[in-house]
C-alpha cells in the first residue's frame, strides 16, 4: 500500500484511478499484456507507414499510433525514427497489436508524475537502487546488444551470441565478454541445410539458413529490419549493429542472399534474429532467381479459369480476365504492393471491394507481419473516371516516399470503374519512368492506344462487343475470382448488386443462390452509393466490407443506410422536376436541367447519380434524352447509344471560342468556359438532333 503521488490517496501502488492520466510511465516489461491501457508512456519512434507511425514502448513492445489517432496529417508530423515521444496505449489486441493515441503532451516535464510499470507493479524512479537498475538494464538487452571484439561485430540475442566479420575500428565494449577470433568451420563439421520460410513456424529457437531475395529494409531505432522473401513465403529478419545504425548496408531492395539466423516470434509475429547475411553472386544467385521464378510462374497464374455466370461481354475478354489476375497474384508473390484506383462511385467501390476481398487473404498468406494487408495493399478513390496527373503524381509522391523511407518496392496499381480513355496515358507514362505497372478493368468504351499504355486493359468495347449490359463489378468481380479462388462463394452476388436496373439474369441467380434477394441487392447498392459520397477520398475499408459481405448478414447497417439515400434522393429528384425544361428537337425529347441553378452542388446526390436517377425516371418511348447543364459542363443520359466524343466535337466546330472539351472519351461529359454557357447549350441540342433524331 503507498499514496498516489499526485494527491495523496492511499492506492495499491503509486497513483490512483484519477490521477493515472497525469503520470507519464516507463515500461520496463516485456509482453504487450502487461501494458495498462489508458496510460500515457514514453517511447520511442520506430518508423512511419502510410497508416500510421510505429512507436517502441520499452524495449520489447512496439505498437502503432493510426494517422486516424493524430490530431494534424501525417505527412507534417515531424517525428523522425528514434525521437522521443510520449503516446497513451488505447487497448492491447488479443493477438497482441497494440492501438496507440496521440498524447498533447510530448514531454515528461508536462506530466506531473514520472513512474517506471513492471511487471510486478509501478515504481518510482527514486526507489530503484542503482543495482536493480543495472540487473533490469541488461535483461532488457539480452535481446539485442552490441559491441565488437577482435574485429568482429558481437550481437546477443535471446542469450546466443552471433558474430559477423566487420573492420575492427572500435574498442570491444565493456559489457561484451571477449568472443575468440572467427575460425573456419572444420571440414567434417556438417553445413547448415537450407530451409523455406513457410517452414520455420515449427522451428521456433532453432538456427536455419534462408535464400531469396530482399523485398524491403527498414531502419529501426534498434535493428534494421530485412524482409526476405523466398520460393514459399516472406518473413521479417532483424539485424542489428548497434541502435538505429544500419546492419549490412552493401544489401539493399533486390539482392538475392543468404542468411542465417535464430528463428523467434517478436509481437507475435515470427522473425529470424539473423546472424550472417551474405550476397551471393553468379552461379549461387542464378539458382535462387530460377527458383523464385519458377515459383512465381507456377503460383501466379489461375489454376483454373472460370467465369462466375455465362455473359457474352465478360466472355469476350476472358483472357484479358486472366491475364489481369496473373499480375495480380504475381505482385502479391513478389511482395509488391498493390494499389486499387477506382471511381468514387458505387460502380467503383463494389468494383473495388471485390479485388480487395481477393487480394488481402493472399497477403495475409504471404506474410508473417500481422499488419501486411496495411503495407501491401491500398485502396485509393479517384475524382472521376480519369487517372490524370494529379492521381497519378500523388501516386508517385507516396510509392517514392514508401521506397526511400521504409524499403518498399515500386507497386502494381490497378484502375477499376476508371482509367480506360486517352486522357489518362499521361498517368500511366510517369508511372512507367519508375517502373511502375498498371492495369485497367473498366465497362467504358475504351480507346485503343490505352492497350500500349498498361500491362493488361480488361475493356470488353476494345473486342467489338455490346457492353450496354455491362458493369466494371461484373469485370472485376471475375478478375477477383481468379485472384483467389477461395473466395469466390463471397463475389457471387456482386456484380447483381452493381446494376440499377435490368441486371442480367444469370447475375441474379448468382445473387438468389447466395441468399440476396432483390431487396438486400437494392439496399446494398445504395448504401454504397451513398457512403461513397461522403469523404469519397477514403477507401472505407471495414465499412465497405460489412456492407458487402458477412459483417451485415442480416442487413440492418444496409437498411438503415440505404433508407437516408432514398430520402436524399427523392429530395432532390422532386427539385429536379419541378425545374425541367422539355424540348422537342428533330422529333427527339430531351428533359433540360440547369443543374447549376437547380441542385445542391455540394451536397448528395451528385450531378451524375441525380441525372441517371432522373433519366430512369422520367424518360418517354424510344428517343429520349436527359441533358444536365452545368456552369461549366454539360451532362447527358440517352436511351440511344451516344458517342460524346463526336457531340463534343460538333459543339466545338459550332463554338469555337468556347473552349469545348471531352473529358471521359464516348462515356464522358463536355466541358467549357463559363462565358459561352448559353451558346453551347443550344450547340449541344442541335448536335443531338442531327445525331440522334
Amino acid at each position: 500500500m503507498g499514496n498516489c503521488i499526485i494527491c495523496g490517496t492511499p492506492v495499491d501502488g503509486w497513483v490512483c484511478k484519477t490521477h493515472e492520466e497525469d503520470v507519464v510511465f516507463e515500461f520496463r516489461g516485456t509482453t504487450p499484456s502487461q501494458l495498462s491501457s489508458g496510460r500515457y508512456y514514453r517511447g520511442t519512434v520506430d518508423g512511419y507507414a502510410d497508416f500510421g507511425v510505429f512507436v517502441d514502448i520499452g524495449d520489447h513492445v512496439t505498437g502503432l499510433l493510426h494517422r486516424s489517432e493524430l490530431d494534424q496529417r501525417l505527412e507534417s508530423l515531424d517525428w523522425e525514427p528514434g525521437d522521443e515521444v510520449c503516446v497513451q496505449v488505447l487497448s492491447v489486441r488479443d493477438n497482441g497489436n497494440v492501438d496507440l493515441g496521440w498524447s498533447i503532451r510530448q514531454s515528461a516535464d508536462e506530466f506531473r508524475g514520472e513512474l517506471i510499470e513492471t511487471p510486478e507493479g509501478e515504481r518510482r524512479p527514486e526507489d530503484i537502487a542503482d543495482d536493480e537498475s543495472e540487473d533490469v538494464t541488461n535483461h532488457a538487452t539480452d535481446d539485442a546488444s552490441v559491441g565488437t571484439a577482435g574485429g568482429e561485430t558481437v550481437a546477443a540475442t535471446g542469450g546466443s551470441v552471433a558474430t559477423e566479420t566487420a573492420t575492427p575500428s572500435t574498442p570491444a565494449a565493456d559489457d561484451v565478454a571477449e568472443t575468440p577470433p572467427e575460425t573456419e568451420p572444420a571440414d567434417d563439421e556438417p553445413a547448415l541445410n537450407r530451409t523455406t520460410v513457410d517452414a520455420i513456424e515449427n522451428q521456433v529457437g532453432s538456427i536455419v539458413r534462408l535464400e531469396g531475395e530482399i523485398t524491403g529494409v527498414r531502419q529501426t531505432s534498434g535493428p534494421t529490419v530485412f524482409e526476405l522473401r523466398d520460393e514459399t513465403a516472406t518473413v521479417e529478419c532483424a539485424a542489428f549493429e548497434e541502435a538505429g545504425v544500419r546492419a549490412y548496408p552493401a544489401v539493399d531492395v533486390d539482392d538475392i542472399v543468404a542468411l542465417e539466423g535464430e528463428v523467434e516470434r517478436h509481437h507475435g509475429d515470427l522473425q529470424i534474429e539473423t546472424e550472417t547475411l551474405e550476397i551471393l553472386e553468379d552461379d549461387d544467385r542464378e539458382t535462387v532467381e530460377q527458383r523464385l521464378e519458377n515459383a512465381i510462374e507456377q503460383e501466379a497464374r489461375p489454376s483454373e479459369v472460370s467465369l462466375l455466370a455465362g455473359h457474352d461481354a465478360v466472355d469476350a475478354v476472358t483472357d484479358e480476365i486472366v491475364a489481369a489476375a496473373t499480375t495480380i497474384r504475381r505482385a502479391v508473390v513478389e511482395s509488391r504492393p498493390v494499389i486499387v484506383r477506382h471511381a468514387a462511385s458505387a460502380d467503383g467501390y463494389v468494383a473495388g471491394g471485390a479485388i480487395e476481398r481477393a487480394v488481402l487473404p493472399l497477403i495475409r498468406e504471404k506474410h508473417t507481419r500481422d499488419d501486411a494487408e496495411y503495407h501491401y495493399f491500398e485502396r485509393r478513390p479517384l475524382d472521376g473516371r480519369i487517372y490524370d496527373m494529379d492521381a497519378a503524381t500523388g501516386d508517385v509522391t507516396s510509392m517514392l516516399e514508401a521506397r526511400d523511407r521504409h524499403g518498399e518496392q515500386i507497386p502494381l496499381v490497378v484502375l477499376v470503374d476508371a482509367g480506360s480513355t486517352v486522357e489518362s496515358i499521361d498517368g500511366y507514362d510517369l508511372l512507367s519512368l519508375y517502373d511502375a505497372e498498371a492495369l485497367v478493368i473498366d465497362d467504358s468504351r475504351a480507346d485503343a492506344e490505352i492497350t500500349d499504355a498498361v500491362t493488361t486493359a480488361v475493356a470488353p468495347s476494345l473486342a467489338d462487343v455490346d457492353v450496354s449490359d455491362l458493369t466494371s463489378s461484373a469485370l472485376a468481380a471475375n478478375v477477383a475470382a481468379h485472384v483467389n479462388e477461395d473466395v469466390r462463394g463471397d463475389l457471387a452476388h456482386l456484380p447483381a448488386v452493381s446494376y440499377w436496373e435490368e441486371a442480367p439474369e444469370a447475375y441474379l441467380e448468382l445473387a438468389t443462390e447466395a441468399g440476396y434477394d432483390e431487396t438486400a441487392l437494392s439496399e446494398r447498392r445504395e448504401a454504397v452509393a451513398l457512403e461513397a459520397y461522403y469523404q469519397s477520398y477514403k477507401d472505407k475499408r471495414e465499412l465497405v466490407a460489412d456492407l458487402l459481405f458477412d459483417g451485415d448478414a442480416d442487413g440492418d447497417l444496409a437498411a438503415h443506410v440505404s433508407e437516408q439515400f432514398r430520402a436524399k434522393l427523392e429530395t432532390e429528384l422532386e427539385t429536379a422536376r419541378e425545374n425541367l425544361t422539355i424540348e422537342e428537337v428533330e422529333g427527339l425529347t430531351v428533359a433540360v436541367l440547369d443543374t447549376a441553378a437547380f441542385t445542391h452542388r455540394y451536397n448528395f446526390p451528385t450531378t451524375n447519380l441525380l441525372l441517371d436517377a432522373l433519366h430512369r425516371s422520367e424518360r418517354e418511348g424510344e428517343s429520349f434524352v436527359t441533358l444536365g447543364v452545368g456552369e461549366s459542363d454539360i451532362h447527358v443520359r440517352t436511351t440511344d447509344p451516344l458517342d460524346v466524343r463526336t457531340l463534343g466535337e460538333q459543339v466545338a466546330e459550332s463554338v469555337p471560342d468556347a473552349g469545348v472539351r471531352v473529358v471521359g472519351g464516348h462515356d464522358g461529359h463536355v466541358e467549357f468556359i463559363p462565358g459561352e454557357r448559353d451558346a453551347v447549350r443550344e450547340a449541344t441540342l442541335e448536335a443531338l438532333g442531327d445525331t440522334l433524331a
